[in-house]
């Protein structure tokens, strides 16, 4: 519970990367026993203050006090012992370790393993009763929801004795009851003493979980206000300095000719476990068809499917126009060729290879186009890093470095490296997969206005999210699925979030045709 003593108070901090200065002057209090928001944009410097604060990165400047008291933070060896945990938005899990093995991993008691696992358990044991972390600690992690992966990293966290939490975009990868059971978890931890620093794009869950939130804007600290006190419409301006829209403004659909036509499409796993039963739907042109549902339950499949990343059953035709499914003429490459462009879910394993420069990920699946090629022999290296350029300009990637690599951006920069390179080709249908995960309020609104404007040019989009006010505003037609199969339609102007719940759970009846 909170007493008024500060658990955290940072003064002075600065942290620049070369002429990137990601921090400036920064002072930081977060009272103990509360649970603290912090927001802005992608770029905004949040991660690099809590880099700082775990101890990944070294403060240019500045002062870091933990309970009050003046604390070093050379490594993150050191942010452990002061009581500080982070659980970052991609999780540092070992796959093919149990629950039990992650969470010693790293914190072993001697040479004798045995001992620190029948410890451990126990441990776990009561960490998982007080804190409503139910968690087999006998189970493989790869076996393991994203949720209960969360949890391990939590409990990961709490068995290194962590008084304060760092969670970084948290909900980024959960389902909405996921998330919510995230927050009820947190809950408990505030009320047995813990501090927890929430760092989120979500407006919504900063009103719902936070005592107070922290607004930052290229490398400042803007603003810090009691949540009670607040409204998202005013957290917005902050963030980015201007008045945003929340809700997407589009005028009603016009549908055209039918682009994408899907009978009967099943697709199986490399088990042979069958992840789509039969789906069929069509899409038109100048046409938005939102794909609403828990994750797990086909959607993936589907998008890979028609992105020519798995092999299916059945038949499919763009523009009247059967494509294959198998086979020769299946792959993604064929598929960018036939007008099809693809925004994966998952942007690190799908949509950028980290390693690689801006410039070169927007060449993928496009470096054949006449505007890349120097000659039959060579790409024409200039011109994709002046084409990149302009796509970082257009889209607001921080910071605007074509040579940049990937990894080095944050999060939802990366996503609008992808949402770039995929939007610009003019495709007659765009597939996209969770557009805004991890992404600022800023470039949401962008983004969203990107795939309206796609549409209102007469292009087909099928979105996939599950983010249930996303798929209500962004829809022309709403689409549910449920372990493999279509549940029914939705026109978003009758259902609500109830409706699609019950529809999501497998609860509900069919509906409109497709």
């Amino acid at each position: 519970m909170a007493d008024g003593t500060l658990a955290i108070e940072l003064k002075g901090i600065s942290k620049a990367f070369g002429p990137v200065q990601a921090n400036r002057d920064i002072n930081f209090a977060v009272p103990r026993g509360t649970i603290h928001g912090i927001i802005g944009e992608n770029g905004a410097g949040k991660s690099t203050l809590m880099s700082i604060l775990y101890g990944f990165y070294k403060a240019d400047a500045g002062q870091i006090f933990i309970g009050g008291k003046p604390t070093a933070i050379p490594d993150s060896q050191s942010a452990i012992r002061a009581g500080i945990g982070m659980v970052f938005q991609h999780f540092k899990l070992v796959q093919n370790f149990t629950v039990l093995e992650n969470v010693i991993l790293g914190a072993e008691e001697g040479q004798l393993l045995n001992r620190s696992l029948a410890k451990a358990r126990k441990v776990l044991e009561g960490l998982s009763r007080d804190y409503d972390l139910d968690v087999d600690p006998d189970a493989l992690i790869e076996d393991l929801s994203v949720g209960h992966q969360q949890r391990v990293e939590i409990l990961k966290a709490l068995y290194r004795q962590a008084d304060i939490l760092i969670l970084d975009e948290p909900t980024g990868v959960l389902t909405p009851a996921e998330a919510d059971h995230l927050f009820r978890i947190l809950e408990g931890l505030k009320d047995q003493g813990k501090t927890i620093i929430l760092i989120t794009h979500k407006l919504r869950e900063i009103m719902e979980a936070t005592d107070n939130v922290s607004v930052m804007r290229r490398g400042t600290m803007v603003a810090t206000v009691k949540t009670a006190g607040t409204s998202p419409e005013e957290l917005a301006e902050l963030m980015v300095g201007r008045k945003v829209l929340l809700e997407v403004e589009k005028k009603p659909a016009t549908p055209g000719a039918v682009v994408l036509k899907v009978e009967d499409l099943r697709v199986s796993d490399e088990h042979k476990v069958e992840r789509l039963k039969g789906v069929s739907f069509e899409i038109r042109a100048g046409e938005i068809l939102g794909i609403a549902g828990v994750a797990g339950n086909g959607q993936s499949e589907l998008l890979a499917a028609l992105g020519g990343m798995m092999r299916a059953t059945g038949k499919v035709t763009l523009n009247g126009a059967e494509l294959p499914l198998a086979g020769k003429g299946s792959d993604g490459q064929s598929r960018r060729r036939a007008g099809i462009a693809h925004v994966p879910e998952d942007r690190h394993h799908y949509g950028l290879i980290l390693d690689f420069t801006a410039w070169e990920n927007v060449a993928f699946g496009y470096f054949n186009e006449p505007e890349y090629q120097k000659n039959a022999l060579f790409m024409d290296n200039a011109a994709l890093r002046e084409d990149t350029r302009r796509k970082m300009e257009k889209y607001d990637v921080r910071p605007p470095i074509p040579g940049l690599a990937a990894k080095s951006f944050s999060g939802g920069n990366q996503q609008k490296i992808v949402v770039a390179r995929e939007m610009e080709q003019n495709p007659d249908l765009l597939l996209v997969g969770q557009p805004t995960r991890g992404v600022d309020i800023g470039a949401i609104e962008f983004i969203h206005n990107q795939i309206v404007a796609l549409r209102d040019a007469g292009k087909a989009v099928l979105l996939v999210s599950v983010e249930l006010d996303e798929i209500l505003s962004l829809s022309d037609r709403i689409a549910v699925m449920f372990d493999g199969r279509l549940m029914g339609f939705r026109d978003p102007e009758k259902t609500d979030e109830r409706e699609l719940g019950m529809m999501m759970a497998g609860m509900a009846g069919q509906g409109e045709a497709a």
